[in-house]
Formats: C-alpha cells, sequence, structure tokens
C-alpha cells in the first residue's frame, strides 16, 4: 500500500507533463502549424524535443486521439486527421445582425480568455502574440489586409488560457470573428478600413500589454474595450 503513495507524485508529475505536450501540440494543430495529413514527429524526436520521456509521450498521443485531432496507423505513424464539423453549433454570421450577435458573444467569452491568458500565458505565446500583432502592424502599413494576423492574435489568447474550449469556439468562428471580413463593397461605402485597422492595432497592443503584465483585470478591461469599440465601429459604418 505504501508503495501506491510513494509512486503518486510519480503519476502526477507524468500526468502533468503528458497534459503540457498535449497543449501544446494541439496548438501546433489548431494554428495549423500542422495540417490534416502531416506526420507527427516520431516519437523518439518528441522525446529529444521536449525533453520528456517515452511514458509521456504515448499518454500524450493517447489524449490527442480522444480529441479526435490525431490517428495512429500501426507500422507507419500518426497523421493529424480532418476535423469533423461540429453538428450541434449553429451560427449565422452572413447578416449584419449575425455580426452584432457574434460580436456580443465574444464580449462573454475573449474578456475571460484575455484574463486567463494573464495568468496562464508563456513566453513563448506571448512571443507568438507579439510576432502577430508585428505582422497586423506591416500588412497595415501596406494596405494589405491583415484579417490573419488578427484572427491568429485573438486565437492565441484562447489558446494561452491553457482550456481547449476557448480555442474550439474561436475556430468555429473562423474569419467570421473579424468584422471588417463581413462588409461588402456596398455596405462599405466611403468607410476607411485602414483607419478602422489602425484604431483596432492601439486597441490590440492595450490587451498584449496587459496579458504581458499578467495583469488579468487589466486585460480583461482592455478586451472589453476592444470589442464595445469593434461592434460600434462596425455599426457606424453601416449608417
Amino acid at each position: 500500500m505504501q508503495e501506491d503513495f510513494d509512486d503518486a507524485p510519480a503519476r502526477k508529475r507524468t500526468h502533468n507533463l503528458a497534459h503540457d505536450l498535449v497543449t501544446k501540440l494541439t496548438q501546433s494543430i489548431l494554428l495549423g502549424q500542422m495540417l490534416p495529413g502531416d506526420k507527427l514527429p516520431s516519437e523518439n524526436a518528441i522525446v529529444l524535443e521536449y525533453g520528456v520521456s517515452r511514458t509521456v509521450v504515448r499518454e500524450a498521443i493517447s489524449k490527442l486521439q480522444a480529441s479526435g485531432l490525431v490517428e495512429t496507423r500501426h507500422g507507419i505513424g500518426t497523421f493529424v486527421i480532418e476535423r469533423a464539423p461540429e453538428q450541434g453549433l449553429r451560427l449565422n454570421v452572413d447578416t449584419a445582425l449575425g455580426v452584432r450577435s457574434i460580436l456580443e458573444l465574444r464580449l462573454g467569452l475573449e474578456t475571460q480568455a484575455a484574463a486567463l491568458a494573464a495568468l496562464r500565458r508563456t513566453d513563448q505565446q506571448l512571443a507568438q502574440m507579439r510576432e502577430a500583432l508585428d505582422d497586423y502592424q506591416r500588412l497595415l502599413a501596406n494596405n494589405d489586409s491583415c484579417v490573419e494576423a488578427d484572427r491568429r492574435f485573438h486565437l492565441l489568447i484562447a489558446e494561452a488560457t491553457g482550456n481547449v474550449c476557448f480555442t474550439d469556439i474561436m475556430q468555429h468562428l473562423g474569419n467570421a470573428m473579424i468584422p471588417r471580413t463581413r462588409l461588402n463593397a456596398v455596405e462599405r461605402g466611403a468607410a476607411d478600413l485602414s483607419k478602422l485597422g489602425q484604431l483596432a492595432n492601439l486597441e490590440h497592443e492595450a490587451i498584449l500589454n496587459a496579458i504581458k503584465r499578467q495583469d488579468a483585470d487589466a486585460a480583461r478591461a482592455a478586451m472589453w474595450l476592444h470589442l464595445t469599440n469593434s461592434r460600434d465601429r462596425f455599426l457606424a459604418d453601416r449608417g
């Protein structure tokens, strides 16, 4: 019986290491760094890259399989698979009412995500957020679409919560989370999307700075301000 108690800390550590590895591999898949059909590195390669045991790697792969992210083909390897579309969630994002509804949903979802990200983010995740905003600013300066960088920044915040439910919902929303993508030429009229992008960029920086300081309240407030302003700007553009 004593041996069971003695083994408990080791089992807990293995479980925690596996959880961390699952989080890292899930991020690579959800952010598109590994695409459907891509083969995961070998067990030995993962052991060397992440400095974990084979037991940890096997537990992590098992969890990824249970999540429907990968499949193992015996004698060949483990591959990322196409995720089946969710059948239970239906969101109408093709109308102005739909865009406003999505923004209202995001107000509840992403304000909490920003607060959790401030508390749980890693230095690597912070660096990735910085890179996303640097890309955003570069694209904006060249008058190119910065929707992908915008979406990536918000998705990285969801990922930094360590709670895959946030990431799943944000992934489901896709580019619909960015109001500018829902405006066609007629609806846009004379609206200056570059100016809107610059305003959003200032708000993004405030969010990132709060997350960097690990100030959950400030991150929550900065995200709330950004999303309420995004909603107001969208409605104002439609007259």
